[in-house]
């Protein structure tokens, strides 16, 4: 083969490979840049003296999570608490390789939270709820929950529920369905609102987990929810402002403006976080 002309053909086989590494560059950037999850969220402190509600978010190679702990009102070192259980549940999912180890992930770094805030408290009364959501690179929803803490999907203009509250009017259900008691005595008993499940309690039982993932659509916004937020504004209301075109941080904000504008007299602390699956 003539000299010149293998040259010209290693120059052009060069050229072709350059060509389509510059497409495949392109290709996983318009991938990556679609497979954003935007994010958004609110918080009041209400008329409490103490913002117990902590929260953060944070975005890995496995996927984008969101943790909110709500400090129980009326313990002590409810901010603790709800400090303790983000921070742990947030660094250990910067640790996580694979999203295929999430559902031991969610029990064991509840069971470490726990621990850890009981070693805080020392003997002395708090606890926190907790909820938290993993959305995987595929739109996978991964998620867990002890307290009374909501996770929701909103889809549609309607709420989808994920998780149960841990209370003790599951328990009075419970009876109710058994017979065992009427519906008026569960509707009255004024403990039906305790929680029977959260961080920072001796009689930890488990932290609720979906055994399988949930795909979500475009456009799905995952919620969580203190229940300052829940027990302040009306199903109808959170679906009238989560239907707004807006970026989820502007509809979190606005959700938590409503909640301020009610002026309740013992208005408990509020905390939103929305993850929106955008492709």
């Amino acid at each position: 083969m003539d000299q010149t002309l293998l040259s010209y053909m290693i120059v052009l086989a060069f050229i072709i490979v350059i060509i389509a590494l510059l497409v495949l560059r392109k290709i996983l950037m318009q991938k990556k840049e679609t497979s954003k999850i935007a994010i958004g969220n609110g918080q009041t402190i209400g008329r409490r003296d103490e913002q117990d509600d902590y929260f953060s978010t944070v975005e890995t190679t496995v996927g984008t999570m969101a943790v909110l702990a709500d400090g129980i009102s009326g313990l002590a070192n409810g901010r603790m608490a709800s400090t303790v259980a983000v921070t742990t549940f947030i660094h250990k999912f910067m640790k996580l390789t694979s999203i295929a180890n999430i559902l031991s992930y969610f029990k064991e770094t509840a069971l470490t939270s726990n621990g850890m805030i009981l070693e805080n408290l020392n003997g002395s009364n708090g606890g926190t709820t907790l909820v938290a959501a993993v959305i995987d690179e595929h739109g996978y929803l991964h998620w867990g929950a002890v307290g009374d803490s909501i996770i929701s999907i909103f889809r549609n203009g309607e709420f989808i529920a994920i998780n149960q509250k841990h209370i003790f009017e599951s328990v009075l259900k419970e009876r109710y369905i058994s017979g065992e008691i009427s519906q008026l005595e569960v509707q009255e008993n004024p403990l039906k609102k305790r929680l029977i499940n959260y961080l920072g309690y001796e009689g930890f039982k488990n932290l609720d987990t979906g055994e399988k993932p949930i795909q979500l659509r475009n456009g799905d916004k995952v919620c969580l929810f203190s229940d300052g937020v829940y027990d302040t504004l009306t199903e109808v209301e959170m679906e009238k402002m989560l239907s707004q075109h807006a970026p989820p941080y502007d509809i979190a904000q606005n959700i938590i403006k409503a909640v301020e504008q009610k002026r309740l007299k013992n208005q408990d602390n509020a905390t939103i976080v929305i993850l929106e699956k955008t492709w």
